[in-house]
């Protein structure tokens, strides 16, 4: 119903507040929007997906080598299959590509038909074993050395901002509340009146319901409500992104046979065209620790020249780290407090964009359990979002777009080939960027290999002049 940025928050009670507007928060919101309730979606940040999720590694994965039995794996597995039929209808960019396990040494080749038999166990059951030969066949610039590899056919490549903004716009056009800038700090729950009261940096947010999906913070807030079962311990991870004529290098998902840690330093193109390296993964104390290092860049490059060695001879565009809410626990930390009316979402890694939707109907049931009964559920038609990756055109393509509305055929940023009217239609969405890198997340603008040098002071006025203007009316993204 509205987007809030500044100002005292509204004095009612809501059914149920979110804390946390990232991929799995807004997830939630949106299936809660569903019904009819009064939802607050609630985010420090001044934009949604603005922090684990905009660094993720954008992999829609298939869950194939989850742990099996486990939460994780039983709803990766069915948010795979709901994010793909919703990618398709709301127009967030992905592309099927496959993945590939490469065997770098006899250890790795004799691990693979272990990760094909647990594929199984997950219900993935298209995967193959390929010799050395037809490892090279499909992929000639890969590093000599390999010895064989597993076939992922279902993996894929997905925009990770437009997925994260498709659900908040979606939730706040069914009528949910959303306030940014809006840090929580204490919380108060029970009460004369039985409802959670939230102290937030713009006043008191009241709400019968609540949902931690806090991200890096989720156990500070846990502990909040008296919880101690998990603490989180930011893992960092780097990445290298390479330019667009790297793209050419590479035609699957390259990934490392994963361990215990992890799944490892991949090689894998990006929705937008370039071609990305990384991640690292470092335990960290600092949960803001989002800057790169030499050390882990070098790791990065060292690993890269073992994969793919031609990669290494193309141009970076960017480097950028992210940090995951890594646990102490193996799996998910997906729990309810029937007595608090409460339900913490925590420990929710990198498959936390694939199984997103699926964590939401999850969230949902438990709310259900606790007490909350959401009423019926009524069909929405998801957002139609504006396209800002390559495998379908572009408005500087479209003939049909530029000729009603020229605006589409101004380009502003030219390595990304992101127009005048792009620019303009983010700026008018239903949750408009709170930041230039907000903006950036929309539509690519100062993304691309200049990074801003010679675009950005053209986007920089139109954004400034957009937030001097009064808001119009949200822009319907164009087919």
């Amino acid at each position: 119903m509205t987007v809030t940025t500044t100002g005292d928050l509204p004095g009612e009670v809501y059914d149920v507040a979110i804390i946390g507007a990232g991929v799995v928060g807004t997830a939630i919101a949106r299936e809660l929007a569903a019904h009819p309730l009064r939802i607050a979606l609630v985010e420090a940040s001044d934009d949604v997906g603005d922090g684990t999720s905009k660094a993720n590694t954008a992999i829609l994965h298939t869950g194939f080598d989850a742990a099996p039995g486990t939460l994780e794996a039983g709803l990766v597995r069915e948010g795979y299959r709901r994010l793909n039929t919703y990618a398709a209808e709301a127009g967030i960019p992905v592309e099927p590509l496959g993945a590939l396990l490469v065997a770098w040494d006899s250890e790795q080749l004799a691990a693979l038909p272990a990760l094909a038999e647990k594929a199984v166990r997950n219900d993935c059951h298209d995967t193959r074993i390929l010799d050395a030969d037809e490892v090279y066949a499909r992929e000639p610039r890969l590093g000599p050395g390999a010895l064989g590899a597993l076939e992922v056919p279902g993996e894929s490549i997905i925009c990770p901002w437009t997925t994260t903004l498709a659900y908040a716009t979606q939730a706040v056009d069914a009528g949910a509340d959303l306030h940014l800038n809006c840090t929580a700090g204490a919380i108060a729950t029970g009460g004369a009146h039985g409802h959670h009261e939230i102290a937030t940096s713009r006043g008191p947010l009241r709400a019968r319901y609540l949902v931690n999906a806090a991200g890096l913070y989720s156990d500070e807030i846990d502990r909040r409500l008296g919880h101690t079962e998990f603490s989180v311990t930011p893992r960092r991870g780097q990445l290298i992104v390479f330019d667009k004529f790297a793209r050419g290098l590479v035609s699957h998902i390259l990934l490392p046979v994963p361990t215990a840690r992890g799944k490892g330093v991949l090689v894998a193109p990006t929705v937008y065209g370039n071609v990305m390296l990384g991640p690292t993964a470092e335990d960290l104390d600092d949960k803001h620790a989002t800057g790169s290092s030499a050390a882990g860049l070098a790791l990065l490059r060292d690993k890269g020249a073992r994969i793919m060695p031609e990669l290494l001879e193309e141009e970076v565009t960017a480097v950028y780290a992210g940090l995951r809410a890594a646990t102490e626990h193996a799996d998910f930390q997906i729990r309810a407090h029937p007595e608090q009316r409460y339900v913490a979402v925590g420990g929710i890694r990198s498959t936390g964009l694939t199984a997103s939707m699926a964590i939401a109907a999850h969230v949902r049931d438990l709310l259900t359990r606790c007490g909350l009964d959401p009423g019926p559920a009524q069909e929405r038609e998801p957002p139609r979002m504006p396209n800002i990756g390559e495998a379908f055109p572009r408005p500087y393509q479209r003939a049909d777009l530029i000729a009603a509305d020229p605006a589409y055929g101004t380009v502003v940023c030219h390595c990304e080939r992101v127009t005048r009217g792009e620019i303009r239609d983010a700026l008018r969405a239903t949750v408009p960027p709170g930041s230039l890198d907000g903006l950036r997340r929309r539509t690519r603008a100062l993304g691309g290999r200049c990074q801003g040098f010679y675009c950005g002071a053209a986007v920089r006025a139109q954004f400034d002049e957009a937030r001097a203007t009064p808001a119009a009316a949200p822009v319907e993204a164009r087919r």
